[in-house]
């Protein structure tokens, strides 16, 4: 029996995200079962205060209760749930752990930024082996953190679209002001992450996580949200730059109003969309490749291997 179902949770800063899979471990093909995610912004206030707040845990462990159902449903051999930089950075992140075993039935792993930047390139690179592209440079842009990694070393730095967000841009739309103060953050970020992973002899930059489809979405022109249609699109430099510009200059009804927007991004897509064109300007890229794959699938593969 080559084939084997697993269930993987991936629980960020701003979203938490299932995926129910069946893994053939002979020929490396996933078939997806369940592919879900909810914005919860677990780390609300995380930056500022430390701790995880109440009503950000409750809102958390109430979309675990639905992927649990859904996961009692499938009836996977293994589950795997991965927390990253939200609860890595709070002071009370044991009493998250005690609600998310009572409902899912297995501790949380939360795991450090170095394995996050390895469970991120599996899940992103896997099925990526063999077309040419390599070597590849893998940027997760997560809420509280970002991730790089490539074959010879890996880096998390915090920057991320709810960190950025609450601690530089607090205007409707952000003044310039707010808007260079958030670039010198992420730039100095860059800056350390450039002293770890050298760029050098990359060929290909990999974009991950909800700022980076969100901005591939945009660029398409989609009207609806069409993740096989983003999985694998290739958005220049220029586009980046461009729809970045647009988002930070608009009020948070105009971000509101497109089409392909996700409710729970509207006051982040802002700083995601920044730190996406930073990366591209400091590293060098003339564009990005878009993957809807990531850390979540990383997680259920690691499960088998």
């Amino acid at each position: 029996m080559t084939t084997r179902r697993v269930a993987a949770v991936d629980c960020g800063t701003n979203s938490i995200r299932l995926l129910i899979a069946d893994l053939d471990t002979e020929r490396m093909v996933a078939t997806d079962i369940s592919r879900q995610m909810r914005i919860v912004r677990l780390g609300e206030g995380v930056d500022r205060t430390g701790r995880l707040a109440n009503a950000a845990i409750d809102r958390t462990i109430a979309a675990l209760g639905e992927y649990a159902e859904e996961i009692r449903s499938q009836a996977p051999e293994e589950v795997r749930m991965v927390a990253t930089s939200a609860t890595r950075d709070a002071e009370n992140s044991a009493e998250f752990t005690r609600r998310v075993k009572e409902v899912l039935g297995v501790e949380p792993e939360v795991v450090s930024g170095d394995e996050e930047a390895g469970l991120s390139f599996s899940g992103a690179t896997r099925e990526l082996a063999g077309t040419g592209g390599g070597p590849y440079l893998v940027a997760d842009i997560g809420g509280g953190s970002t991730e790089f990694v490539e074959p010879r070393a890996h880096v998390s730095v915090n920057i991320g679209c709810v960190r950025i967000t609450e601690r530089r841009l607090h205007g409707d739309p952000p003044s310039s002001a707010e808007v260079a103060a958030a670039t010198a953050d992420i730039d100095a970020a860059l800056d350390t992450a450039a002293e770890t992973v050298p760029v050098t002899g990359v060929r290909t930059l990999v974009g991950l996580a909800g700022s980076v489809t969100t901005v591939a979405a945009i660029a398409l022109g989609l009207e609806d949200y069409d993740a096989e249609r983003i999985h694998h699109s290739r958005i220049s430099a220029t586009q980046a730059h461009e729809i970045s510009s647009r988002l930070l200059a608009q009020t948070r009804a105009e971000r509101a109003a497109i089409p392909v927007m996700h409710p729970g991004r509207v006051d982040v897509i802002g700083a995601g969309s920044l730190i996406l064109d930073r990366i591209m300007t400091r590293f060098g890229f003339t564009e990005v490749l878009v993957s809807e794959h990531d850390i979540l699938d990383g997680i259920a593969w690691n499960l088998v291997q």
